[in-house]
């Protein structure tokens, strides 16, 4: 599962980084988060984008369970824009130029 959150920041970059960096530091320390992403445009950057990758749905929920996350990491998600899906199943992934299919959760 693939968790991707898109930012217009209205805080300083410095503000806004502190604050995605512990965002994945607690969703990463989960089991089953596979790891996890924070990117600027470097054509608008008060824009971002925050992509944390999981096992599961259910390790996505779980991840987002202890206090600590709740306190820090789903404040900042709550200011993600919301025209948009945040959340999507992984199909494929690809690494030296090999893919790998993987099931579909909807199927």
């Amino acid at each position: 599962m693939l968790l991707v959150c898109r930012f217009v920041a209205d805080s300083p970059a410095p503000a806004f980084l502190a604050r995605a960096r512990r965002a994945l530091e607690l969703l990463t320390s989960a089991d089953g988060c596979l790891g996890g992403e924070l990117g600027r445009s470097v054509d608008e950057p008060h824009h971002w984008v925050l992509a944390v990758r999981f096992v599961s749905v259910d390790a996505y929920r779980r991840a987002l369970s202890p206090f600590e996350v709740r306190e820090h990491v789903i404040p900042l998600l709550a200011e993600a824009l919301t025209d948009t899906p945040s959340t999507f199943e992984t199909l494929l992934t690809a690494q030296k130029g090999k893919t790998q299919e993987h099931e579909s959760l909807l199927s």
